[in-house]
């Protein structure tokens, strides 16, 4: 799958900003962005039914984040209701890469292209995705 993310209906995760997620100044800490979309990412696996500590013992896959490439555009604040996306921008047969975004209501507040790597939990090296997943995501 390779193409334009506008075309493809992102998940989307809703996210309350709380006080730890903050620094001194009441802004969110720049990594805790990070935080926020692998939990969208994680309930984007979530809502296909798959849980990462089955496909773990099952599959002995597991996910681990490749690469990341991250705008940061305005600051999110403590107690702030965020809306955090995943769409899946390509799959290839060991990984994943999606496009997410952290809004506030309609204003983006942060965008990321992240691309993940199938490995198996048992050697850490690259693997593919099981078929019956490559055959569901691609859906």
């Amino acid at each position: 799958m390779r193409g334009d993310t506008d075309s493809v209906k992102p998940f989307i995760w809703p996210v309350r900003v709380y006080y730890e997620d903050t620094d001194s100044g009441g802004v969110v800490y720049y990594a805790n962005y990070l935080k926020f979309m692998e939990r969208a990412r994680t309930e984007w696996l979530r809502s296909l039914g798959y849980e990462q500590d089955q496909l773990r013992a099952s599959e002995d896959l597991l996910f681990a984040v490749r690469s990341l490439e991250i705008d940061y555009r305005k600051p999110a604040r403590f107690n702030d209701a965020l809306a955090v996306s995943a769409a899946l921008a390509e799959r290839g047969r060991a990984s994943l890469t999606f496009a997410q975004e952290v809004r506030r209501d309609d204003e983006l507040l942060c965008s990321a292209r992240v691309r993940i790597a199938c490995l198996s939990a048992s050697g850490l090296r690259p693997r593919p995705l099981p078929n019956h997943m490559l055959a569901e995501i691609a859906e």
